[in-house]
């Protein structure tokens, strides 16, 4: 069998360029199939949309030659505040809170805009030699053979390769194809996602408020900006979502409280459905799933893109040393490797944020009163405390090496 290139990856989002170029730097040649078109992915608008990246994550785009040009436009998360209450009544006495001061190796994480990080990728891959971007092209069909991969483009075009990755979201088209089902559950929370500009500084302070509909993160970004998530049942959210700016705001503010002073709204509102769903395997014949293709966790605590990070990080590391050793990156003990080293802290990061979200997001009063005092104990815990700031930091458990800030 003639292949077009190494690897195959189904998906052009921040996941699967990012998988490109890790995979293209460690000497192997990519295909990425972008439904999306090149232009559409690099708008220089902001449109409220950013990510919380965790330190190891920041590691991962130093390693792969990104963060030099992204530092500049990102935001350090210095410190998280969790707090318990109701809108518009402030948050409960007890309150947690993670201060970066407390590990050595910096800032527990940074918020980048959607705009500064997909240009950065796009250029990034555009430069690379190893990888052929099909940006607007979509996979119609998949063939699996001993030897290898091909699959079918809606123009009627094909392309082999010897590993197929599907990076192409919850709903992934490459997981359904090969079969392989799905867990999970709808949480009946929409997240309202928008960005606000404010009166007063933030310090660098995220905060994550937790309400009985569900959950607002307040996430700062550079200037006197920060980014909404924001959880409702679907019934609210879409009321609010249909309301002007001005009965947006009014919405919000009594749920975000004063401590920004006056807030108004920068950039395009956004919903979407919250729910849990996990690929029931990470791997199948000359296939590997990635990123939200692979599960799909409540935003609760702002996992989702690092989770997925972890993800390409430990792909790009499995398939390159098994490269170097001369052994079939499409085989199944390699893929198994993957699964193994991830199948792990998915399963627990999931399990996690639905406890949390479970926990939190009703008004239980002897359930709110064992969290509040669950969070002043962990506050006065130092130890404990510095463990959930390292686990924030996305620093615990066995690191590929790409999240240690090291190349492959």
């Amino acid at each position: 069998m003639t292949y077009d290139s190494d690897v195959l990856i189904v998906g052009g989002g921040l996941n699967g360029s990012a998988l490109a170029l890790a995979l293209a730097q460690g000497g192997l040649s990519v295909t990425v199939v972008d439904a999306i078109p090149a232009d559409t992915r690099g708008t220089s608008g902001f449109d409220g949309r950013s990510y919380a990246l965790a330190l190891a994550s920041q590691r991962l785009l130093s390693a792969i030659g990104l963060w030099a040009g992204l530092a500049a436009d990102a935001q350090p998360i210095l410190e998280i505040k969790v707090s318990d209450g109701h809108a518009g009544e402030g948050p409960a006495p007890f309150v947690l809170e993670f201060d970066h001061a407390e590990i050595e190796e910096g800032p527990m994480g940074f918020m980048i805009e959607d705009r500064f990080l997909r240009r950065a990728l796009l250029s990034a891959m555009a430069a690379e030699p190893r990888i052929t971007h099909l940006a607007g092209a979509t996979v119609v069909a998949q063939d699996v053979k001993p030897a290898g991969v091909t699959v079918t483009l809606a123009s009627g075009g094909t392309r082999t390769a010897r590993l197929l990755v599907g990076c192409d979201g919850r709903r992934s088209g490459t997981a359904d194809r090969a079969g392989i089902a799905r867990t999970g559950w709808d949480y009946g929370q929409t997240a309202l996602v928008c960005a606000i500009g404010h009166e007063k500084p933030h310090h660098g302070i995220a905060h994550q408020f937790f309400m009985p509909p569900g959950p607002l993160a307040i996430l700062p970004l550079p200037g006197n900006r920060c980014s909404i998530v924001w959880s409702e049942t679907h019934e609210q959210a879409a009321a609010i979502q249909a309301l002007d700016d001005a009965g947006y705001l009014a919405a919000l503010r009594p749920r975000f409280g004063d401590f920004l002073g006056e807030i108004h709204l920068a950039g395009t509102r956004f919903t979407y459905p919250l729910s849990l769903t996990l690929a029931n395997a990470l791997i199948g014949d000359r296939l590997a799933l990635v990123g939200d293709a692979a599960h799909g966790v409540h935003p609760i605590a702002g996992q989702g893109l690092n989770l997925g990070l972890r993800d390409v990080a430990a792909l790009a590391e499995v398939l390159v040393d098994a490269r170097r050793r001369g052994e079939e990156i499409g085989a199944r003990d390699v893929l198994e490797r993957y699964q193994r080293w991830r199948r792990w802290d998915t399963a627990t990061l999931a399990l996690a944020t639905d406890g949390f979200n479970r926990l939190f997001s009703n008004d239980n009063p002897l359930l709110r009163a064992v969290r509040d005092i669950g969070l002043g104990a962990v506050n006065a815990m130092p130890g404990l405390r510095r463990r959930f700031i390292r686990e924030a930091a996305g620093l615990n458990g066995e690191l590929p090496r790409l999240m240690k800030g090291r190349p492959i």
